[in-house]
């Protein structure tokens, strides 16, 4: 009886099926932020704690107030580009246009959220790219007259949605933080 019931259970007429691939679970710290407050920058916000915060080596020259918060427990980093508003306003709104909307042949969708902080005098906006792309988190904040700060955040992987997404929403949060916490100093630039 046993023998037959093994064998009818081998040929049920069902070929094996591979087991779906699997993706690593992160864990996420508690949210803790610290002040990017450094004297003779234009701006100043908080940011969360295991980020590190790095001058952009490779435009330092032309643009000494573009940094890099670097998240290595994420594999990311948060490109954080400062340009001095000098009647250029349309320019810079249209190259940040031009830097969401290339993502468009691979995105799914793209969600613009408005920002508006009236006490700190910011606005702008928070792109949420879904999909397989490159950056799938974008801003921008602006005074209108003075300031304009842009921020992308990559990740130093192949865009897959599905293994990021935990991350992408987690460094989200973050990012808005950020956008809450931004204030303008109107020193030189």
């Amino acid at each position: 009886m046993l023998p037959m019931m093994v064998l009818f259970a081998a040929c049920n007429g069902s070929a094996p099926v591979p087991k779906p691939r699997g993706y690593l679970r992160t864990d996420f710290p508690e949210k803790n932020y610290l002040a990017f407050d450094t004297p003779g920058f234009p701006y100043s916000f908080r940011y969360p704690d295991y980020a590190t915060v790095e001058q952009d080596r490779r435009s330092y020259r032309f643009a000494p107030f573009w940094i890099n918060l670097q998240m290595p427990a994420y594999n990311a980093t948060l490109h954080l580009t400062y340009q001095p508003v000098r009647n250029n306003l349309p320019d810079l709104l249209e190259d940040t246009y031009k830097f969401v909307y290339r993502h468009v042949i691979k995105a799914d969708e793209i969600l613009e959220t408005p920002f508006r902080n009236e006490a700190q005098k910011t606005h702008g906006f928070l792109y949420e790219i879904g999909g397989d792309v490159a950056s799938s988190v974008q801003f921008y904040m602006t005074d209108s007259t003075r300031h304009f700060l842009r921020g992308s955040l990559y990740f130093m992987a192949t865009p897959n949605v599905d293994s990021l997404s935990p991350a992408i929403v987690f460094l989200t949060a973050d990012i808005r933080h950020l956008m809450q916490t931004l204030e303008w100093r109107n020193g030189k630039q």
